[in-house]
């Protein structure tokens, strides 16, 4: 009943001109010729008590009646609220979205490799101005004023004291053009960002994954000036120490720079897969329920486990650079003697603050250079088994063989192609004495290891949401006429998903 109020409330003038009207002024107001009357009185009165003239040929010319105007009236009231209006929000995201996180992607992998050799060549730059400082010095008393304040640290009082001018401006070029690199990193990704939300590209929830990177970059960012700042002040070092960052601020600031890289090439990866699961989804529908066979669970519970523990393997490198812990038993495998250093130099005493010694255990795990890459090694090797016993697995085992998708295939032999490159780089570095150049490839390294095996996991891995949309599209097509537009399928697209599924069962996924 409170359906119906509203279209009698729309139709309530009509039938007051219509219904309420003698039959004199009638004949007066409309010519013989132009009114049409039923033949048969009783047609006339069956309209009157029956909204619905599809019965009666003869009453369809009645175009104008006020029952059959009220009835039109409800039925399109009733429509407008049976069709869904559509959000600010598309259901899925644009490829030129997942194209601009990729790209966001490749500028974040430069500016880690370029933070490494930035480190490398020590701290130059005092001061942190997120604005003023986008500008390096123009003029001889600029590049005084910030010699003089270089002059005050205790990295040059102790490491540098002899540097000229022209030798601190190489390495201050350097740190200006990382800082920079960051700030084009955040510039270009928040622009971008408003745009495509705002041109409506973007799904309600990679919106909101984008805000969350675009938090990501801007404490990126304060994160990497706290890092500067604790290799400037003497109180953050033992006296007489080699004056460098925190390994726990610079291992935090790389940890950061990696979260951010991941985000940005995961979710740019899972929009190409989903458009391209959307444009095919019978054929995407078979890939998935096949990768979500029990075959392949252990395959992709074990891709998401060497995700993290590569993570944690480049994390524990930040340490040892950091500590300066790869210019100690440069040699490999062997540390020293033995394959380890001597148990009283893993676990010093010298390394406790603490009276009761409860800290001596974990402060040597993250203080203690002997005991950081003796750590390092340890999560190295262990990361090097897993992998290669997990591309055994998928090779020598005839099940998860036959059921692994030609593009996962190519992407575990192509993991395992990038660990060989980092652990050949990883032992140069150590044996070379962490040469600037060697140590940049091996920080680079890592992340392209990680970036290997994340490709690895998103061939792999099923998005539930995803699984969501291809099932409605199939259950579209199967319900309406094959080729509408609305099914968002061609008519000879679905037949030949549809043929090639009956012929070869399951397709091997595609990224």
């Amino acid at each position: 009943m409170a359906s119906i109020l509203p279209g009698l409330r729309r139709a309530a003038p009509r039938l007051s001109r219509d219904f309420f009207i003698c039959h004199q002024c009638r004949k007066q107001s409309i010519p013989l010729g132009r009114l049409k009357l039923p033949i048969k009185a009783n047609i006339n009165r069956t309209i009157r008590f029956n909204s619905s003239a599809a019965a009666f040929p003869e009453a369809n010319t009645i175009k104008n009646s006020p029952l059959t105007s009220l009835s039109k009236t409800i039925s399109n009231g009733e429509k407008e609220k049976a069709i869904p209006k559509k959000g600010f929000f598309p259901e899925t995201s644009s490829n030129g979205v997942a194209y601009w996180l990729l790209g966001s992607a490749a500028s974040v992998f430069g500016i880690v490799v370029f933070g490494g050799l930035t480190r490398l060549t020590e701290l130059s730059i005092t001061e942190w101005r997120p604005v003023t400082g986008s500008l390096p010095p123009l003029s001889a008393a600029d590049w005084d004023s910030e010699f003089s304040k270089y002059r005050a640290s205790p990295e040059f009082k102790l490491l540098n004291p002899h540097m000229t001018l022209e030798e601190f401006k190489k390495i201050y070029y350097m740190e200006w053009g990382h800082r920079l690199w960051g700030r084009f990193v955040g510039l270009s990704f928040v622009i971008p960002a408003v745009y495509f939300v705002a041109r409506r590209k973007v799904a309600a929830n990679m919106s909101l994954r984008l805000l969350g990177i675009s938090g990501l970059i801007a404490f990126q960012g304060a994160l990497g000036w706290y890092m500067v700042k604790s290799g400037l002040k003497d109180d953050l070092f033992a006296p007489g120490s080699h004056p460098r960052v925190s390994q726990y601020r610079l291992t935090a600031h790389l940890g950061a720079a990696f979260v951010c890289y991941t985000a940005m090439l995961w979710n740019g990866l899972a929009i190409l897969r989903q458009n391209t699961a959307l444009s095919h989804p019978v054929r995407a529908l078979a890939q998935l329920t096949h990768l979500s066979g029990p075959t392949l669970s252990f395959f992709r519970k074990s891709v998401a486990g060497l995700a993290i523990l590569v993570f944690i393997t480049a994390m524990s490198g930040g340490l040892v650079a950091g500590l300066d812990a790869g210019l100690i038993y440069n040699e490999f495998p062997r540390m020293g003697t033995g394959f380890h250093p001597p148990a009283s130099e893993l676990f010093d005493p010298f390394y406790s603050r603490k009276e009761d010694k409860s800290d001596l255990w974990w402060r040597n795990m993250l203080e203690n250079p002997s005991t950081v890459q003796l750590d390092h090694r340890a999560l190295a090797t262990t990361t090097f088994t897993a992998i290669l016993t997990l591309w055994a697995y998928t090779r020598f085992n005839k099940r998860v063989k036959g059921a692994m998708p030609n593009s996962a295939r190519k992407g575990m032999l192509g993991v395992v192609h990038l660990l060989m490159f980092q652990v050949a780089l990883g032992i140069s570095t150590l044996i070379y004495l962490v040469p600037t150049p060697l140590a940049a490839a091996h920080q680079a390294g890592s992340l392209a290891l990680l970036t290997g095996v994340l490709v690895l996991g998103s061939r792999v891995w099923i998005p539930k949401r995803t699984m969501r949309l291809v099932q409605q599209r199939v259950k579209q097509a199967a319900v309406v006429p094959v080729g509408q537009a609305r099914v968002g399928l061609s008519k000879e697209a679905f037949k030949a998903d549809l043929s090639a599924l009956k012929r070869h069962g399951p397709p091997a996924a595609k990224s």
